[in-house]
């Protein structure tokens, strides 16, 4: 049997869990040579790459596969950017003079002007991939076409890498002696944008770099703007790599600073950084009570019923697990389809799906375009969704939706939250749907119980949605019952999932859904019971019926009375 050593795979110098490392059949020859597609599960002595399809284990009876087809890689414009070490006399006086950038870092950088714009082109592996171009009212763009990753990508350091938001406050950085920063290549994103996930996809280009670097220092803008990208920052690259700055008192970035007070200001600042919390350690003083104070607990997001938002909503303070459950064929997934495409529309959110009963993707599309669009997909119906709508249906859905499908001899609950956490960091993911639980590969060990596999595995799925503060929704069929009259099924509970209690006790809300499906039963009502809410001002226990619109698979509101909704309790 051979060893992970003698394959030329580096564990670095772990010997179990899983780990993403370089892929010694693909990753040198690779544009992205530092990208980590090799995933590896150290325990099970298993490895597959993402990239090239190099799969085995170390044990004797399993094969080393590769795929023929490695995935294609985007291919960028390289603009051309002939640099003069000499600036004009007004663009040097207003680096020098004006921002405090000293001619050294100037040059290092490469910093041009011209026609009256400044140019400050992205160095990446030693090779210009970018310019953006600045004018002195601050206008800015950059290259069509081409590369967006980190200002400054050359200088991320493996032990410490700082990042700032604009170039001059990396350029700031250097000047106070922190050559290992960069800056995000478009700033930070606006106040109430519902989706700015692709203010992050220059992460994509970086990822295999960025996973080398053991902590971050977050020196972003003191304003909103600025403590947005502050925490998406942290949240995508990991909490605990992650410390933030806070700046002097009427100072909002390392340049005013520099400016104002000098090098050794932005030195004291960055020494004085702070460790973001980590899940399991905490002190009071990591604990904002002033401002949750003033602001007071903010209710949940809605869901798009009025009549459902009284007693559920999903919080907007930290990821949740959420159980679902409900007799096959009432409705689960279509209730949370719908639930996702109107938290989608509301909040901008990326949703993560892992639906194999769904599939095809292409069926399980297309339902979700209905919800949409509210027009069938097919024909058949009078109103059937046009091409127009079509088409600008699937770009909203493409820019909202993702459908996991992990390796089909790898099915694990381990496997689906590692794409999940490949999703938060790529695109943003804000909520993951595992649906439903009886499709996912359930091997454990001979001496473990169902209920101590469970109890492990809701763990695992919890620990992500709150790590990474992404919700997760998990559907679970209930076991065997039996039929009330012998005509339809009573509504069942966590309690009546197969395995345990643990169903129930490790949720932080419980919903299940039921119809009455007895053949005298002609009507398209569903019922929305809530049967579990951890935080009290998110929601409370209940009932609530909504009706079923067969030809888009939307749910409608059943009933008003002197305009507000019904509730059934």
């Amino acid at each position: 049997m051979k060893t992970f050593h003698e394959l030329e795979i580096d564990t670095k110098s772990r010997s179990s869990g899983q780990i993403k490392t370089l892929c010694p059949e693909c990753s040198h020859k690779r544009k992205k040579k530092y990208d980590t597609c090799l995933s590896v599960d150290l325990d099970g002595g298993v490895w597959n790459c993402h990239n090239c399809g190099w799969k085995g284990g170390l044990n004797a009876n399993q094969n080393y596969q590769r795929n023929a087809q490695p995935v294609k890689e985007k291919i960028y414009r390289k603009p051309k950017y002939e640099w003069s070490k000499e600036l004009p006399e007004k663009a040097y006086n207003y680096l020098v003079d004006e921002r405090a950038i000293s001619e050294s870092v100037i040059q290092r950088n490469k910093v041009g002007f011209e026609k009256g714009v400044f140019k400050f082109p992205f160095i990446k592996n030693g090779e210009v991939v970018n310019v953006k171009s600045r004018t002195l009212d601050k206008k800015f763009w950059q290259e069509e076409g081409a590369d967006k990753t980190f200002y400054g990508y050359d200088d991320i350091n493996n032990d410490l890498t700082i990042i700032t938001e604009g170039e001059l406050d990396k350029l700031a950085m250097e000047v106070a002696g922190f050559p290992n920063s960069v800056s995000v290549p478009d700033g930070a994103p606006s106040v109430g944008t519902k989706n700015y996930s692709n203010k992050f996809d220059f992460l994509d280009n970086c990822e295999g770099r960025l996973n080398e670097v053991k902590q971050f220092i977050i020196a972003v803008d003191n304003d909103e703007p600025g403590k947005l990208l502050e925490e998406e920052l942290a949240r995508r690259l990991g909490w605990g790599r992650c410390s933030r700055v806070v700046w002097p008192e009427g100072y909002k970035d390392p340049n005013e600073v520099l400016i104002k007070h000098g090098p050794d200001a932005i030195k004291k600042v960055i020494e004085s950084a702070i460790p973001f919390p980590v899940e399991g350690v905490y002190w009071v003083d990591d604990i904002d009570m002033d401002t949750l104070y003033e602001r007071g607990l903010q209710p949940g997001l809605e869901t798009g019923w009025d009549s459902l938002d009284r007693h559920y909503s999903i919080s907007q303070e930290s990821g949740e697990l959420h159980i679902v459950t409900g007799i096959p064929g009432h409705g689960k997934s279509e209730f949370l389809d719908a639930l996702m495409i109107n938290l989608a529309k509301a909040e901008g959110w990326n949703i993560g799906l892992f639906s194999p009963e769904n599939f095809p993707l292409e069926y399980h599309a297309s339902k979700l375009l209905e919800k949409y669009v509210g027009k069938p997909f097919s024909e058949g119906f009078s109103t059937r969704m046009t091409r127009e709508e079509l088409q600008e249906a699937r770009n909203w859905l493409n820019d909202h939706f993702s459908f996991l499908m992990p390796d089909e001899n790898d099915l694990t609950i381990t496997a689906i939250l590692d794409l999940a956490k490949t999703l938060v960091y790529r695109r943003g993911m804000k909520c993951l749907i595992i649906d439903p639980w009886n499709e996912v590969d359930h091997s454990r060990p001979s001496a473990m119980t169902e209920t101590e596999y469970i109890s492990q595995s809701l763990t695992k799925i919890r620990r992500f949605a709150r790590t990474s503060n992404c919700h997760v929704f998990v559907v679970a069929h209930p076991f065997k019952m039996q039929k009330l009259d012998g005509k339809t099924y009573p509504c069942p509970t966590p309690y009546d999932i197969s395995g345990s209690a643990h169903w129930r006790n490790k949720a932080d809300n419980c919903l299940a859904v039921w119809r009455d499906v007895s053949p005298e039963n002609e009507t398209f009502e569903v019922e929305i019971h809530v049967q579990k809410i951890r935080k009290k001002h998110i929601g409370r226990l209940g009932m609530v019926k909504l009706k079923y619109e067969y030809s888009t698979g939307r749910y409608q509101e059943i009933a008003c009375e002197n305009g507000r909704a019904i509730l059934y309790q």
